[in-house]
């Protein structure tokens, strides 16, 4: 179902230097697109980018681009310097992957104050996408692109402690902003309709990457959930696959606020379908990333 050229293309992946988003970036420059790798650490960035640009080849037509900039959704300051610059050099943006994520971290504050999952998993990326929705819309159609996670089932969007002052649970707040993120994503998409931009959300399955490099496994169980990994969990690549359909199959043209698994629909359950829920948590977020005053 993956279109086969994404030619003339540009795609924005947040977290792109590694796992599902280093696999996405390289199969969307396969497939001759401009990949913007958006990534916290520059260094590591430019080094996946050279083993990328190895791996795919040259394109003797110069079809497809790895380009890297510097973008920390930790940061609301480090957000608006990205999209700040994209908007200045860029002439189109015809899809964004909304990829990078934290998972189960002891408990941190970003640079403004939010407790970390949330902050960098649903606040981050609410303020980027609303600052390109601009561009987005004028590069009609365009496509938006949300990584969630089936473990959105386990939180609850709590209005009373959104920063985890009162309690914090690394796994609960985890499932939460990634619930957070399905309910963003349709709200996005009810706000978009009729523009040409299209919205859905997707999980990718239990993959092997660094994402769990803040999970705790004892000394003697680390070979056997190595064993375990190696034998059950997706590969970066196989884990992509969604996010690449989404980005790029014209299956889903005009398709939006739809949930995804294996490259295929899923059901959600009612929480993550709360209309309500989902603009309560718009105009909050809006404050929080100071859109709204």
């Amino acid at each position: 179902g993956r279109g086969g050229s994404m030619r003339g293309k540009t795609v924005i992946i947040t977290g792109a230097n590694s796992g599902l988003g280093r696999a996405a970036a390289a199969e969307l420059l396969r497939m001759r697109a401009r990949v913007i790798m958006g990534c916290r650490d520059r260094a590591r960035a430019e080094r996946a980018a050279c083993e990328i640009r190895a791996e795919v080849g040259e394109r003797a037509d110069g079809g497809g681009e790895l380009v890297v900039r510097e973008l920390d959704l930790a940061s609301l300051r480090s957000v608006r310097a990205f999209c700040h610059r994209v908007l200045q050099e860029e002439s189109r943006l015809d899809v964004l992957i909304n990829n990078a994520g934290i998972f189960q971290c002891p408990y941190m504050k970003t640079e403004d104050g939010f407790e970390m999952q949330f902050g960098v998993n649903h606040l981050g990326h609410f303020l980027l996408t609303n600052l390109l929705l601009g561009l987005l819309k004028n590069s009609a159609p365009s496509r938006i692109v949300v990584v969630s996670s089936k473990l959105y089932k386990y939180g609850e969007i709590n209005f009373e402690d959104l920063n985890s002052e009162i309690s914090y649970n690394k796994s609960f707040c985890y499932s939460r902003s990634k619930l957070a993120n399905i309910l963003f994503a349709r709200e996005l998409a009810r706000r978009l309709e009729g523009t040409g931009v299209t919205v859905n959300s997707l999980h990718p399955g239990i993959v092997r990457t660094n994402l769990g490099r803040h999970v705790n496994i004892p000394l003697l169980a680390k070979p056997l959930f190595n064993l375990v990994s190696w034998a059950f969990f997706k590969t970066p690549l196989e884990g992509a696959q969604t996010s690449i359909y989404l980005a790029s199959s014209p299956d889903v043209e005009g398709v939006s606020g739809k949930y995804f698994g294996d490259c295929k629909e899923e059901e959600l359950l009612p929480k993550a379908m709360d209309d309500l829920v989902a603009r309560k948590l718009w105009d909050i977020s809006e404050v929080m990333v100071g859109l709204l005053k």
